[in-house]
């Protein structure tokens, strides 16, 4: 959140203090500024605006892809080791994501077959291009989980706000795989609108492809934070079985 409101200063709330309790080591807190928020969605330009300004002017210390440490979605880690590859690094993130969910809900008898197309077939289609034939994609800054509950509107300011990051530096259109799901709020206009500031990555035919694969890495995380939920693995393996289906 700190490198976040360095680079937006109004479009995140400024961090204070983090750290552990005393008495309770394994028990952590972070303090931020409080800034009273309307229940609304936040205003589509505004909002679109702020997201491209925070993955356009960020850049990476290192000049490449990932993060200086694991940052966590729920309680779970990402894959944010440094790459100089998109693909490489998406690839990691993914089965890093992909082992939780296996820990979490057991092998199925389905990924002998989705999961090595999904790795050797899919992944290699959709990515290598944007690094390939002369192409390149810049690192950007990405707030890493921003579904709409992350996100609402200054009272005082009506500017809208991003919270409860997983960032790390990446391919900018990894951040609306989290706007794919059916429980998104993040209409198309906020994507028309994001495209109208950003343009879409070449080669751009592979545009909706790109962004459901990276629909697949957030469904599968979230599928292993929540071990009861059978709905969650079948929607995992529904978006598994049609990239295959589409690209392999």
């Amino acid at each position: 959140m700190k490198v976040i409101h360095e680079v937006v200063p109004a479009f995140a709330p400024k961090p204070i203090a983090h750290g552990t309790y005393e008495t309770e080591p394994c028990t952590y807190f972070f303090l931020c500024e409080f800034r009273e928020m309307l229940q609304s969605m936040p205003d589509v330009h505004k909002f679109a605006m702020g997201l491209a300004e925070l993955h356009q002017s960020s850049r990476s210390p290192t000049g490449i892809f990932g993060f200086h440490m694991p940052t966590y979605s729920g309680n779970l880690p990402q894959q944010t080791e440094w790459n100089t590859s998109w693909e490489a690094l998406f690839t990691e993130n993914l089965r890093m994501a992909l082992d939780h969910e296996i820990k979490a809900k057991g092998y199925d008898p389905e990924f002998d077959v989705l999961v090595p197309a999904v790795f050797g077939r899919v992944i290699p289609r959709l990515l290598r291009p944007l690094e390939s034939d002369g192409r390149s994609i810049k690192p950007s800054l990405v707030h890493g989980d921003l579904w709409y509950a992350n996100s609402g509107t200054d009272v005082n300011t009506s500017s809208p706000i991003i919270f409860d990051a997983c960032c790390f530096y990446a391919h900018n259109e990894y951040e609306f795989g989290q706007w794919r799901p059916a429980c998104n709020k993040f209409g198309a206009e906020y994507l028309d609108t994001y495209h109208t500031y950003v343009k879409k990555s070449e080669p751009e035919e592979d545009y909706d492809g790109r962004l459901d694969l990276y629909k697949l890495r957030f469904n599968t995380h979230v599928s292993a934070l929540f071990p009861q939920n059978g709905q969650l693995r079948e929607q995992m393996l529904g978006d598994m079985r049609d990239l295959v289906q589409r690209y392999a």
